[in-house]
This record gives structure tokens, C-alpha cells and sequence, in this order.
């Protein structure tokens, strides 16, 4: 059987919107596996010393670390991410105070010879902090850790807060990648959702991006939101276009105001699309980027072909993690502030979401973990698998029966066997050499991967439906 592996093209690029409404189920994003609802706070049986011990045998593993910087000078209503909103200069400034308390603590465990691939400041609003606190905060880090020649350094960017003496620092410390959060184009749109942002802000930030040497640029867009239809998103695609990105993360929102309160506010209003409205809209999205020539990398990002991102997706060494899609296989995740995880090959860990927690935690000297999950053999099966169908779009039997001592097709037979229906519709096939997704599957991803997740089984499907 020859497996898919080019990007599709054409007639093949085609969605299927009859399908995606069959098959579509709610399901985890996969940003991790087990996913984040199986942790748990027995950190005695978590031993994350012992972990951190066992990460540090491989000094060729390289290091990721991510960074939490959860301010925001207003609340947007839709966003679902851990924040705290103030005006306050002086909460960033022991904000970062407590960050090198942690970063301390982290080094003191690590391997620091080992490189840093990738950097990411994510939030929040990175850019809430000011260009001094920025540039201490990469003092800190260049002081600390050493940094790969190639390494990807990213920041998170709201262009409605930042500066050409920020974007300075963010270069000279060597950032070369910038995501900046537009959501959508249309005025009616962003003041249902308390985030009023003229597309000249947007212009204003890449034109100052990339003035100051960091060209590549990522795009965050939201569908389902409130007053949102089919032909603004349209109109918003057309106009983040017009901006030359290099990528876009394109997401369904998130309605989950039991959560996130803020949110109560658009089921008052009556504002919100319906299911198949969103589902029209993500069709929309999806045609116009393929039409202007980027790749479907999975799920929810697009890449212009000569990106990283569409180049690793090429290549095979793609990855999943709790950003999305990354270029980078095999490092381990080092995540620092408030609600991060961080992730090795057999564990995963959370700090707390409360920031009272987080003080608490290091004022007495250790680690701000809340929580976490220690992975058993099976789950470091079932994780390989996930992610070959998340990132690879295809599993390899033979070589997964002779890494693993065993017949995979008659081990997992009832997991395949699940998997008929779509096999039926010819979104998925296999045979004894190996699975894979079809370009007909391809928007079904999540679907396929869920047939080899054990804790569905265990827990019942309760999670979000993001397509």
C-alpha cells in the first residue's frame, strides 16, 4: 500500500461537508496523551524529581520551554485561556521576580548543556510587559540555558499592545517567529466580543515585526463567534491574506461558559452561529487557504509549503504539544508560570492556575506543581499511535510490531475493527503493511485517532467538539 504523505491538491483538497457532519464527534484535541482531563494530584506518585532524574539520562534530548505570561489589560469575552486582567506595570515586574524564583528551581534539576530548540512566550499578552521587563526576562533565560543556533523563539502578540521599542528588545534577544491574535476583521464581530481591532493595528504590528528582522509570521483566527457568517469570514481571510503570513492557526471557539463566565454574555444576546453555520464557516476558511496555496498541516494549521511547519509535516518530524502542531520532534517540554505544563517522555505536569498557589509554592522553595499524570508502558503505546495519526496521518504495522515484540494488527484488532464505518466511506484504509488517513479523512483526524484511546473508554466522550 503506498501511504499519503504529500499535501493534497486539486480535486483532492475537496471537503466533505456531509461527512464531517456523520463523523464528527466530540473528542479531545490530542495536545497531549493521556489528555489533560486525566490528571491527577498525587504527586508522590508522580515523583517528578524522579522524572526530571530520568529526563536528563538522554543529554542529546533537546529542550522546549515555554513560557505563561498571563496578563491582559482587558478581558476579551470569547477567550478560554488562564488570565488575570489589571492595568498594573508593578504585577509584571514580581510576575517576572517569581518566574526566575522557578526558573531556578528547574535549573538546579536539568541538564543545562542540553540545547534549547524552541522558546515560546505565550499568554495573556506577552506584550503587556514592557520592553525592560521583557529584556530581563531574555536576559535571564540567555544566562541560563544555552540556546541552539537554529532555535525557533516565539512570542505571542495582541497588536493592539505593542511597541517598536518591544518588538527591539524581542529581536535583539532573538525572537524569530510572532503570533498575533486578529479572531476576525469585521467591527460588528469584535465589539460582540470585547476586542475592538482595526485591521491597521494589524498592519501596524507585522510591518513593525518585520522591520525589525522577525519575518516570520503566524495568524490566530476564531470561527463561531458571535454575529459572525459565512461571508465575514470570508472578508477576514481576504483580509489576513492581504498580510503575507507565513502560517495560520484557524480554531473553532470554544463555547464553555460553566468555565469561563465571560462567556454567558453571548447565550444572553442570542448572537451565537449554529452548529451547521460553523461548520460552513470552517469549509469557507479551509478553501480559500488551500486555494491561495497553503498546506492543511492538521486540525487547525495551515502553512505556506516553504514553511517549517509544512516542511516537518513533509519530512516526518512533526509533533503535537500543548501549542498545537510544532517542527520539532523529541525535546522535552519545560514549562514555567501560572496553569503551564510541561512534559518528558513519561510524564506530564501542571502548575497551578491560581496565582496565590503558584506564590505559595515558591516562597517555600519548590516546585509550583499541582498536578500531573506518570505515563505506564501502554499509555507510551498508545501516545505513539495518536500522535502518527495526528501528525503522520499514517501508522506503520511492521515497524510498530517490531519495536513492540508483537503482531500490532492482531493486538489492536479491535481498535481497527472500530475503525470499519470510516474505512467503508474510504476516509481511512490499511492492509498488512501499515494505516492510513485518505485525503477524504484527512478533516477527520481526531475521529481516527480516538478508536486507540483507552481513557474514552473509561471516562464516556465528554469533551469539546471543535469542527
Amino acid at each position: 500500500m503506498i501511504l499519503p504523505h504529500d499535501p493534497p491538491t486539486g480535486e483532492d483538497a475537496a471537503l466533505d461537508l456531509d461527512l464531517i457532519r456523520k463523523y464528527a464527534i466530540p473528542g479531545p484535541r490530542y495536545t497531549s496523551y493521556p489528555p489533560a482531563n486525566r490528571f491527577h494530584d498525587r504527586l508522590a506518585d508522580l515523583d517528578l524529581d524522579g522524572v526530571i532524574a530520568a529526563d536528563n539520562r538522554d543529554p542529546s534530548r533537546p529542550l522546549s520551554l515555554y513560557f505563561h505570561l498571563p496578563f491582559c489589560e482587558s478581558r476579551c469575552w470569547y477567550c478560554g485561556c488562564t488570565t488575570i486582567i489589571t492595568r498594573r506595570q508593578d504585577w509584571a515586574a514580581t510576575y517576572l521576580a517569581e518566574l526566575k524564583k522557578e526558573i531556578a528551581l528547574v535549573a538546579a534539576r536539568i541538564d543545562r548543556s542540553r540545547p534549547v530548540e524552541q522558546l515560546h512566550f505565550g499568554g495573556g499578552t506577552p506584550t503587556f510587559f514592557s520592553a525592560e521587563l521583557l529584556q530581563e526576562l531574555g536576559d535571564v533565560l540567555h544566562r541560563t540555558f544555552r540556546f541552539a543556533e537554529d532555535a525557533e523563539l516565539s512570542i505571542e502578540i495582541d497588536p493592539r499592545v505593542v511597541s517598536a521599542e518591544q518588538v527591539k528588545v524581542l529581536a535583539d534577544l532573538g525572537i524569530n517567529r510572532a503570533s498575533l491574535g486578529i479572531q476576525d476583521t469585521n467591527t460588528e464581530v469584535q465589539q460582540a466580543i470585547h476586542r475592538v481591532q482595526p485591521d491597521e493595528l494589524n498592519r501596524k504590528a507585522v510591518d513593525l515585526l518585520r522591520l525589525a528582522g522577525i519575518r516570520d509570521i503566524n495568524f490566530d483566527l476564531i470561527y463561531g463567534l458571535p454575529l459572525q457568517t459565512v461571508d465575514t469570514v470570508a472578508q477576514t481571510v481576504k483580509d489576513v491574506l492581504a498580510l503575507r503570513p507565513d502560517r495560520l492557526s484557524v480554531f473553532s471557539y470554544a463555547h464553555v461558559p460553566w468555565i469561563k463566565p465571560a462567556q454567558r454574555i453571548f447565550d444572553q444576546r442570542g448572537q451565537m452561529p449554529g452548529p451547521e453555520d460553523k461548520l460552513a464557516m470552517f469549509g469557507v476558511i479551509s478553501r480559500a487557504l488551500r486555494e491561495a496555496g497553503f498546506i492543511d498541516i492538521g486540525l487547525d494549521h495551515f502553512a505556506r509549503p516553504d514553511d517549517p511547519l509544512a516542511v516537518a509535516r513533509q519530512e516526518g518530524t512533526l509533533q503535537r504539544n500543548f501549542q498545537g502542531y510544532s517542527t520539532r520532534a523529541g525535546a522535552s517540554l519545560y514549562a514555567f508560570g501560572i496553569s503551564s505544563i510541561s512534559s518528558s517522555p513519561d510524564a506530564y505536569w501542571q502548575n497551578p492556575k491560581s496565582l496565590a498557589a503558584y506564590r505559595q509554592a515558591l516562597a517555600e522553595g519548590r516546585l509550583p506543581t499541582e498536578k500531573g499524570y506518570r505515563l505506564t508502558a501502554e499509555d507510551k503505546r498508545r501516545r505513539r499511535l495518536i500522535m502518527g495519526i495526528m501528525c503522520d496521518r499514517r501508522l506503520d504495522f511492521k515497524q510498530l510490531s517490531e519495536d513492540w515484540d508483537c503482531d500490532f494488527a492482531r493486538t489492536y484488532e479491535a481498535e481497527l475493527q472500530s475503525l470499519k464505518p470510516l474505512r467503508e466511506e474510504g476516509l481511512v484504509e490499511w492492509d498488512d503493511a501499515g494505516l492510513a488517513i485518505t485525503r477524504r479523512g484527512e478533516p477527520l483526524l481526531r475521529v481516527v485517532a480516538m478508536a486507540f484511546d483507552q481513557t474514552l473508554v473509561r471516562k464516556g466522550r465528554a469533551h469539546a467538539l471543535t469542527v
